[in-house]
C-alpha cells in the first residue's frame, strides 16, 4: 500500500472495498459470499487499514461498513476449523488481533461504523471500537467467543465493560447472547438504533459533520479519551488474546467448531 505526500493508495486491498468522497473514506467489508466473514486474508487486511487510514491527508472521517447488507458474521468458520492446534497460524493471527486493536485505539479521525445485518464476534468487536456505531433495530449484535470454546480475545473484553459496564458486560459475554440494534442502543453499547431507510443518511449526516467541524479539535479530542480507553485496554488485550490463543488447543474449541459446521448443538466436556 502505497503512500504519496497527501493520500494512501489502497489498491492493494481486496477484501475491503474503499472509496473516497469530500475527505470521507468509506471502508466496506466484502465477503458477502459468507456475511463477510473474516478468514485469514480480511483479517490481515483489517491489521493495515486502520494504520494507512490514520496516515491518509486525504482523509478526515472513517465509514466502516459492510457489504450486501450485513457488517460481519465474525470468524469465518473453517479458518477457525484451521486454526485448530495450529501454533504458527494461531500466533500469527494473535499478533494481527493485537495490531487491529491497537490501531483502533490509535486512530485519531473519527470512525463511524454503519451496521445491517449481523455484527457477530470480530464483527462485533470493530463496531463497538468505532466513534459512532448506527445501526438498523433489527440488527444483530453479539460477541458469542464462548459458544465456541474460546476466549473474547478480538476486543470484546475491552469494549463491552467499557461502554455497557461490568454487569451488562458479563451478562452477554459469558453466554454469547445476541442483541438487536435497538436493544444495543438501549443499554449504550451503540450510539442509535435508526430504521433502515434513514440509515445511509443519517451515517452521511455525521460524517460531513465531522468533516467540517474543528479536525485538529476533533482529532485531539477523540485522542485524550483513547488516553486513557488505552491504560485499561493494554492489559486486557494482553490477557484476552492469549487466552483466546490457548483456547484454540482446547477439546471444546474443536467440538464446538465441528457441530457449528455439521449444524448441530455442541456438547462440551470441558477439556
Amino acid at each position: 500500500m502505497s503512500e504519496d505526500k497527501r493520500t494512501v493508495d489502497y489498491s492493494g486491498y481486496e477484501l475491503l472495498q474503499v472509496t473516497r468522497a469530500d475527505r470521507i473514506v468509506t471502508v466496506t467489508i466484502s465477503r458477502p459470499e459468507v456475511r463477510n466473514a473474516l478468514n485469514g486474508a480480511l483479517h490481515e487486511e483489517l491489521g493495515a487499514i486502520f494504520g494507512d487510514l490514520n496516515r491518509d491527508d486525504g482523509c478526515d472521517v472513517v465509514v466502516l461498513t459492510g457489504a450486501a447488507g450485513t457488517f460481519s458474521a465474525g470468524g469465518d468458520v473453517a479458518w477457525m476449523r484451521e486454526q485448530w492446534q495450529n501454533l504458527p497460524m494461531n500466533a500469527s493471527a494473535n499478533r494481527t488481533g493485537r495490531r487491529i486493536q491497537q490501531a483502533l485505539l490509535d486512530l485519531e479521525k473519527p470512525i463511524i461504523a454503519k451496521v445491517r445485518g449481523y455484527a457477530v464476534g470480530l464483527g462485533c468487536s470493530l463496531a463497538v471500537f468505532c466513534d459512532f456505531v448506527y445501526a438498523t433495530p433489527d440488527a444483530v449484535f453479539a460477541d458469542p467467543h464462548v459458544k465456541v470454546g474460546m476466549v473474547a480475545g478480538d476486543g470484546g473484553a475491552v469494549m463491552w465493560p467499557q461502554l455497557v459496564g461490568y454487569a451488562r458486560a458479563r451478562r452477554h459475554l459469558l453466554t454469547g447472547d445476541p442483541l438487536t440494534g435497538a436493544e444495543a442502543a438501549d443499554i449504550g453499547l451503540i450510539t442509535e438504533a435508526v430504521p433502515d431507510a434513514e440509515l445511509d443518511a443519517v451515517v452521511d449526516a455525521m460524517a460531513r459533520r465531522m468533516a467540517s467541524g474543528a479536525t485538529y479539535a476533533i482529532r485531539f479530542t477523540k485522542a485524550a479519551i483513547n488516553a486513557g480507553l488505552k491504560v485499561t485496554a493494554q492489559p486486557v488485550m494482553g490477557v484476552a488474546t492469549y487466552a483466546e490463543n490457548l483456547c484454540q488447543f482446547t477439546n471444546d474449541n474443536r467440538v464446538a467448531v465441528e457441530a457449528f459446521m455439521n449444524k448441530e448443538k455442541p456438547t462440551f466436556t470441558g477439556s
